[in-house]
């Protein structure tokens, strides 16, 4: 499924205005990340026209980003848009990198990078989190977003659960996760018999139908599909909580995903979003509509770097 991004304000930039002179902004996942003496970050030479990939996609002026239907991060609405916040970054960063139109495909999110490398999508824009295995398959932004998990559970919480060890240590109770997210990872790592789903609706329809007694994903995504799902939907969600497991804190952030080739692509994308997540303000003036606080923005108490999440490094 294909579908084009509704436009808010993204600003158009000629090739001419990209000669850009910082140095890329490193995920640590590659050693090619580096461009040469003559290029720039964004991919344009010291002449200030784009090479690579950036100079192709402008040349064609689309860019096509893959999305899981996870809101608010990006997802259709009732008139068939591809809205949310990863989505207002996309809009805003291509357009000041002068592409002025950015297509989405639907894809499952475990499907996302499959088809990223095999060229159905230029990059994938879903909040996915930066974690060691993914880093092996492709290339990921600096950090977008900073996020913690809950839990949707029955109205009331007859269970009690609260985070992911009190469901494994809970008797008789049947957890949901989305297939390829990190709780899905969570519950394997702690030894919980997880059913998967495609997509959060599923996960909430699993609960409404007895099918799970609980849905876990991030907060923000859960309270989003209950503020917004209409009347009483007969679930609730619970705090969020950061996961531990083997007593560690598991931090989560997610990024922009390219394919491994497209450094320069990538190192032009962080050019752009360097100055949005420093200033809390743009921050909250790009993905604010969509239910981001102060709190998701990924800087602050944890500041973490795409190379620290790449290399599983916490601390």
């Amino acid at each position: 499924m294909t579908t084009s991004l509704r436009r808010k304000g993204a600003v158009t930039a000629s090739a001419g205005a990209l000669a850009l002179v910082l140095a890329a902004c490193g995920g640590g996942e590659t050693d090619d990340a580096a461009t040469s003496d003559e290029t720039t970050a964004d991919g344009s030479t010291d002449g200030g026209e784009a090479t690579g990939r950036l100079a192709e996609l402008q040349e064609e002026g689309t860019i096509t980003v893959g999305f899981a239907g996870e809101a608010p991060y990006s997802f259709q609405n009732d008139e068939g848009e591809l809205v949310g916040a990863s989505v207002a970054l996309q809009e805003r960063i291509w357009g000041e990198l002068g592409i002025d139109n950015v297509e989405g495909v639907q894809a499952e999110f475990g499907q996302l990078i499959q088809g990223l490398n095999a060229g159905r999508f230029d990059i994938v824009a879903a909040g996915m989190s930066i974690l060691p295995e993914r880093c092996e398959e492709a290339i990921f932004s600096e950090p977008e977003f900073q996020y913690t998990t809950a839990l949707l559970v029955p109205e009331g919480n007859p269970d009690g659960l609260s985070d992911m060890q009190s469901i494994a240590e809970a008797e008789d109770v049947q957890m949901a996760a989305m297939t390829g997210a990190i709780e899905a990872t969570y519950a394997s790592d702690l030894g919980i018999d997880a059913i998967e789903v495609g997509n959060p609706q599923d996960g909430m329809d699993a609960v409404t139908g007895g099918r799970a007694d609980v849905f876990a994903l991030t907060g923000i995504s859960l309270n989003w599909m209950v503020d917004n799902a209409g009347g009483d939907p007969g679930v609730e969600v619970t705090d969020t909580f950061v996961a531990e497991i083997d007593g560690e804190e598991q931090l989560g952030a997610g990024g922009t995903v390219f394919r491994p080739e497209d450094t320069e692509l990538r190192d032009a994308y962080n050019e752009q979003l360097e100055p949005i997540v420093e200033d809390e303000e743009e921050y909250l003036s790009v993905v604010g509509d969509w239910g981001f606080t102060a709190g998701e923005r990924p800087a602050g108490e944890f500041d973490l770097t795409t190379e620290d999440l790449c290399a599983g490094d916490l601390s």
